[in-house]
């Protein structure tokens, strides 16, 4: 079950406009969820809209009558079943904050695994795959229609999730995300953890990485009492990555749990957040840096940023503690 973080997500939600937009099918198939997911986004302070394409027919009138009584909050607005859907949507209004299409599946690549986040440059790149791959074949043509609005800045969010129990909630406030996200206008920051909640983020990052076996664990009350040492990359102010400080010598640092959330994967928040930490370090004197690390994923990052696998002398005792873990080392002293 995904873990909720209420207080840290609902900030970026409250006051804001959120469109709810699902086919008539779909919206039959699953009109209890999807009611209980928009009354859930209303209690935290969204302004909701639900877009339908129901058609406005006698044996409709009963399932409409209840979307207004059961969402009193919600603007509820039908698109005629005779015009495109997704552009009835997409083109409601001339900006958007964040519109959510309930699809019967999220976006998927070739090999069959979901796409948590993607930017448009990388969508438009994609969009034959992408255009075979998901469960609705007219959502090609509506790919192309969200990469033009989010890219005029009219929209800032598309999310695109499959239709089901809890998948707005899980989308909207958890690390992992139920779906796909489309947006360009990410705004990273890298500081230190700052509160008990970012502390349990951390911590739920971490143990994603602990069940794969490529970190050891780390207990809540490690992190609380270390949090000064915990670097953190936020986006949109939600922490999303984490890099651990430890020092060596008076020279050197190694960079400890470094570990990005699933839902940001491939989208180079891993080098955001190394190379912050490394521009942090050096500004406080360190020269030296080192990591162990047997996740093929940072072993392809250390080596794109620099990096190279050695069991330096000088950090021998150091790989002692980790004998079956890659050591990786950079060095930015200047040449003598």
């Amino acid at each position: 079950m995904p873990k909720l973080y209420l207080k840290e997500y609902a900030r970026a939600l409250a006051g804001r406009e959120v469109f709810v937009a699902c086919r008539e099918g779909i919206l039959r198939d699953h009109f209890q969820d999807i009611i209980t997911d928009i009354k859930f986004l209303v209690r935290h302070g969204a302004l909701t809209v639900l877009m339908h394409n129901m058609p406005n027919r006698f044996a409709n009138q009963k399932l409409i009558t209840r979307l207004a009584q059961r969402l009193p909050a919600t603007g509820i607005v039908r698109v005629s079943p005779e015009i495109d859907f997704y552009d009835a949507v997409l083109n409601h209004q001339e900006s958007m904050f964040k519109v959510i299409f309930l699809e019967r599946r999220y976006l998927i690549d070739r090999q069959g695994n979901k796409i948590n986040a993607i930017t448009t440059g990388r969508a438009r790149e994609s969009l034959e795959d992408f255009g075979d791959l998901i469960a609705n074949v007219n959502f090609k043509g509506a790919m192309a229609c969200i990469c033009r609005k989010i890219e005029a800045g009219q929209c800032d969010r598309v999310h695109i999730l499959a239709a089901g129990k809890n998948t707005i909630k899980h989308e909207l406030f958890t690390v992992e995300g139920a779906g796909t996200l489309i947006a360009n206008n990410f705004q990273e920051d890298f500081r230190q953890v700052r509160t008990d909640e970012e502390v349990a983020i951390v911590h739920r990052i971490l143990e994603m990485y602990k069940r794969s076996g490529f970190l050891k664990p780390r207990t809540k009350a490690y992190l609380n009492k270390n949090r000064q040492r915990f670097y953190v990359t936020a986006i949109d102010g939600i922490v999303v990555g984490c890099v651990e400080q430890k020092i060596i010598d008076a020279q050197t640092v190694e960079m400890g749990a470094l570990a990005i959330s699933t839902r940001f994967r491939n989208q180079r928040v891993g080098v955001h957040t190394v190379k912050s930490f490394m521009a942090l370090m050096k500004s406080q004197g360190y020269t030296r840096f080192i990591s162990l690390t047997n996740n093929p994923r940072l072993e392809a990052l250390y080596r794109q940023l620099g990096f190279f696998q050695e069991s330096r002398p000088e950090f021998r005792w150091r790989q002692e503690q980790s004998p079956e873990v890659k050591m990786f080392c950079k060095i930015d002293e200047p040449m003598g």
